[in-house]
């Protein structure tokens, strides 16, 4: 099972700490979504930021 993460929320306003988190994830830009593995390093970075992402589960 995979994840598709969505960026919601701008991290222009979020500490540094969470852009980079951001960033690590692959999100660019509002509305950009990527498709990333369901493990528990991935699992942590969107509990950081779970207040500008949205996430859902993808069967491939």
């Amino acid at each position: 099972m995979k994840l598709k993460i969505t960026l919601i929320k701008s991290p222009i306003a979020a500490l540094p700490k969470l852009r980079a988190t951001v960033a690590a994830l692959g999100l660019r830009k509002v509305g950009h979504s990527v498709i990333a593995p369901d493990n528990p390093a991935i699992r942590g970075q969107i509990f950081a930021v779970k207040h500008m992402v949205k996430v859902e589960e993808v069967n491939e």
